[in-house]
């Protein structure tokens, strides 16, 4: 998997590409004049490369499945990411069995907030955008300032479930170990900046 982009200014056209998970940088000059500001667009280049990506987590309510997602991406990569998480219809709190469970594995998201997705639509140059539900998936913006993927990966909603209080909490393990695991895949499958 390789990362590319295109950098233009004046009298450049600067095409770089990041191979390997050592990022291994080549740049391959269409027109450059040798000039001052081509070199240090080169270099501002190179750098961007190495930069935390902004990751969202969205879902509707963003007091579950999303809250979820973030604190667990923030404990796994939160060195190569900056995570972030949204609802489309945000709820007032974070659900108190969505805490339990994350303090159960020695994640804590008591302090995490609901928030609205007008927070940063339009104001986050988003990376990564990874919804984890099917309303929120119909509702977002297709285009996000930056976005590179956009993943739709559908977790049930462990608010939604009945059931006696024991079997509830069951369902926000099952729903936790699901997020947590196709989180771990997808982070350890993406390239990995050089220190």
């Amino acid at each position: 998997m390789s990362e590319q982009f295109l950098v233009l200014v004046p009298d450049a056209a600067v095409f770089c590409r990041r191979r390997t998970s050592r990022a291994l940088l080549t740049v391959h000059v269409a027109f450059v004049k040798a000039s001052p500001a081509a070199l240090s667009t080169v270099g501002y280049a190179m750098r961007f490369l190495d930069m935390k990506q902004n990751v969202l987590i969205l879902c509707t309510g963003n007091s579950c499945r999303s809250q979820m997602a973030e604190g667990f991406l923030r404990s796994l990569a939160g060195d190569r990411f900056d995570v972030y998480s949204a609802g489309t219809e945000p709820k007032g709190e974070v659900h108190p069995l969505a805490v339990q469970v994350m303090a159960e594995i020695g994640v804590d998201i008591s302090e995490q907030r609901p928030k609205g997705l007008h927070v940063y639509l339009g104001r986050l140059p988003v990376r990564y955008l990874i919804v984890v539900c099917s309303s929120a998936n119909e509702s977002c913006p297709r285009f996000f300032p930056g976005l590179s993927e956009r993943l739709h990966w559908p977790f049930d909603d462990p608010a939604e479930f009945k059931g006696t209080p024991e079997d509830r909490l069951a369902e926000f393990r099952h729903v936790r170990d699901e997020i947590r695991a196709r989180l771990t895949e997808w982070a350890c499958g993406l390239p990995v900046p050089a220190a």
